[in-house]
């Protein structure tokens, strides 16, 4: 008798003092505990995503790889794949699974662990900090308190949908949506059993069990989980046999800022963003944080035609950089250029670091002139060789560059930006607006729409081809000296068309339009046309003598296939924080240049370009179909090759050449736009038109450019044209 009083004794006053104990907990007597506010709205980092048009994330930017995923978007079997291997029973216990506990008590251990999801999911949101024995134990119980909280606080499905956000991995990547695109390189819902077998393998020793890093580990623990699921009835005895003999098929995708679509397009949208978020804060007057925020960044970029676009890049740019090395080969492009040399050798990285360091130029030298290992790049991958860092630079110095940029005409959405050849090697983007080059002959298009919108030309309209001298002294041109620009080709007689003229992109005529007109005119038109780039107010302006970005002259370009309308060209359409609340909007702002009459002369002009110009060989070569208008353009030297052009729905532009303009072809052969830069414009719109997907509807061949109802087809028959009264208006502009 005094035994069980002895006993029950202690048993009340044990469970007096486990009372007490929870009870001080809860009072935060052993340090705080998050309060209801804090478990509604538990801090993460976030990754920003940026969506593309068609809904695919082509790039994050982020301190920690993390996107948070819907519960309704993991597939069953990685939820069974989870409860089978970390617990059963988590649709019936509360947060605390003491069935486990007192399984695992009595076990001495060796039946596992009996911590839940949701306690789990407590140490993930609250880590633990640095603690002795005693602080560990205490901070234990914590988050027993913390679970029960969480499970009052929310569903059973958010509980594990939270649970799979926060758990980290391998690689740089945070969550189980970063984890399955960087593993499987696949959305999470598209993870076959197997997969998500291997993922959730990962939670119990993210390093141990990495498949890139460890790949027979994986397999066993993948195994260990496969077994799980056949115990618990997940799958059958014939799926469990099946899958576990099944090799990982690994499609690891790390996920970096160099890497993936548009390398060159998220650097540049990453600067716009640092300066938009820098003026428009949160609510509570705090600064977004782009790398820890969530936001979600929805861009005018299609995912298909950002891939089309460098796929054509590589595709053409892997042929002519064997010409051009071929084209040099035992030749020295710096003979001529030895202080440029010069400069580029004594600023490289490897140079400074020597000089900083103590020393002199003939130990630079000297290492500099000595072979060594190196990692280089190659078009179908990095090759791995033996060279003197000197040639190094020159090898890269010798690298063709392309800029290609697509634009919807209608809405101004960019719809591929590729900025160069490869972000990790070349960080130079050549769309970017403040990337200027000559633009060559593609300027010719604003001279002659100047011409017709002020003068009433037809295309049919006849003028001599013989050289045109501004004199010095005009004050409509402000020469010194007189000046007299010769045909490429030097031949001249004869009377032409301003189709055939610009179709084959001759001088005289285009000098015969601004010696019409003043540069003034010009300038005011292309300004009107979204260039903003400095354009000096002389004649030499007509032959594309000015520096002007790839990005300015599609967007100008788009104006032609836009009914005489110039859209802004936007990439960015809303921006969204984690809870999907709008933080800005965007839409395209437009202005009228020219009436619909005055535009579809242009468009029969620079179609006349495409069916027997300097562009033909967009039909005879690369057999495009379908309506299609643009300009070759080829600068001084054959230092910039330009091949910009347009169908009804999509306008694009491609500008290829070295970083150094003095690096470059030396032969009209290989140096001319229709050379250099239109095969990569072809090669896209060959994808574009072949995809079969239901996208592909909105490039229809078939489709042309609208003729204006009241326009006067005779204008375009030259066989009918009558000169003397053909240079009527054909129509009202409006600036």
């Amino acid at each position: 008798m005094k035994f069980l009083k002895i006993f029950w004794a202690l048993f009340l006053v044990g469970i007096a003092c486990v009372t007490l104990f929870f009870y001080m907990l809860n009072a935060e007597y052993f340090g705080s505990l998050p309060n209801f506010e804090e478990l509604e709205n538990p801090e993460s980092s976030l990754a920003t995503e940026i969506i593309s048009t068609d809904g695919v994330i082509i790039g994050k930017y982020y301190t920690q790889n993390r996107s948070n995923v819907d519960y309704s978007h993991l597939p069953q079997n990685l939820r069974q794949a989870l409860l089978a291997t970390e617990d059963v029973r988590f649709e019936e216990h509360a947060g605390i699974d003491f069935r486990a506990l007192l399984r695992t008590l009595f076990s001495g251990g060796t039946k596992g662990g009996a911590s839940t999801i949701t306690q789990q999911l407590a140490k993930n949101l609250f880590p633990r900090e640095r603690l002795n024995k005693f602080q560990l134990v205490i901070r234990k119980f914590k988050e027993w308190i913390i679970a029960t909280r969480l499970e009052h606080s929310y569903t059973k499905q958010e509980i594990f949908a939270m649970y799979l956000n926060t758990v980290e991995f391998s690689d740089n990547a945070f969550g189980i949506k970063s984890a399955a695109q960087t593993y499987f390189g696949k959305p999470v819902d598209s993870l076959k059993v197997e997969e998500s077998a291997v993922l959730v393998g990962m939670l119990k020793a993210p390093y141990q069990y990495n498949p890139r890093l460890h790949p027979q580990a994986s397999f066993n623990r993948r195994n260990v989980v496969l077994a799980q699921m056949h115990k618990y009835d997940f799958l059958t005895k014939t799926q469990f046999d099946t899958l576990s003999k099944k090799p990982i098929a690994l499609n690891f995708q790390p996920q970096t800022h160099e890497s993936g679509l548009a390398p060159y397009f998220r650097e540049y949208l990453r600067l716009w963003l640092k300066d938009y978020l820098e003026k428009n804060k949160k609510p509570d007057g705090t600064s977004y944080n782009l790398y820890r925020d969530g936001l979600r960044i929805y861009v005018t970029l299609d995912s298909r035609l950002q891939r089309y676009a460098e796929e054509a890049q590589e595709q053409h740019l892997s042929e002519l950089q064997k010409i051009f090395f071929e084209h040099w080969k035992d030749k020295d492009p710096w003979k001529d250029f030895k202080k440029e040399w010069e400069a580029i050798y004594t600023h490289c990285e490897r140079y400074k670091d020597m000089h900083e360091g103590g020393l002199n130029r003939s130990e630079i030298d000297k290492v500099m002139t000595t072979p060594v290992k190196m990692k280089i790049f190659a078009y179908g991958g990095d090759k791995d060789t033996l060279m003197t860092p000197a040639d190094s630079l020159r090898y890269y110095h010798m690298i063709l560059q392309n800029g290609f940029m697509a634009i919807d005409p209608a809405n101004g959405y960019i719809r591929a930006w590729a900025g160069g050849m490869d972000y990790r090697y070349f960080q130079f983007d050549h769309v970017n607006i403040n990337t200027k080059r000559q633009v060559g002959s593609t300027f010719k298009p604003f001279v002659y729409a100047t011409a017709i919108r002020d003068k009433g030309y037809s295309p049919c309209f006849k003028v001599p081809n013989q050289p045109v001298t501004f004199e010095a002294g005009d004050p409509r041109f402000g020469l010194l000296q007189d000046w007299t620009p010769k045909n490429s080709d030097n031949k001249y007689g004869g009377m032409l068309t301003l189709k055939e003229a610009l179709a084959n992109s001759i001088n005289t005529v285009t000098a015969y339009l601004m010696h019409e007109m003043t540069p003034d005119a010009v300038i005011q038109l292309a300004r009107n046309m979204g260039i903003s780039s400095e354009i000096p107010a002389q004649p030499s302006i007509a032959l594309g003598s000015a520096d002007i970005s790839l990005f300015e002259m599609v967007g100008a370009y788009a104006t032609f296939a836009n009914n005489g309308v110039y859209t802004q060209p936007i990439f960015v359409t809303r921006i969204e924080d984690r809870n999907g609340n709008v933080v800005g909007e965007f839409t395209a702002q437009q202005k009228e240049v020219f009436n619909e009459n005055t535009n579809y002369t242009m468009v029969e002009l620079l179609r006349g370009v495409v069916q027997h110009g300097t562009g033909v060989r967009l039909r005879y070569k690369y057999k495009l179909p379908g309506d299609i208008i643009g300009k070759t353009g080829t600068t001084s030297n054959y230092a910039d090759g330009w091949f910009i052009g347009a169908t009804p729905h999509l306008v694009a532009g491609s500008w290829t050449g070295c970083d150094d303009r003095y690096i470059r072809f030396r032969a009209m052969q290989y140096g001319q736009g229709a050379t250099m830069a239109l095969p990569v414009w072809a090669y896209f719109f060959q994808r574009v038109l072949n995809d079969s997907t239901h996208f592909a509807a909105d490039f229809n061949a078939k489709d042309v450019f609208p003729i204006p109802e009241d326009l006067n087809p005779s204008l375009f028959d030259c066989n009918k044209y009558n000169q003397n009264t053909g240079t009527k208006k054909v129509g009202n502009d409006y600036d």
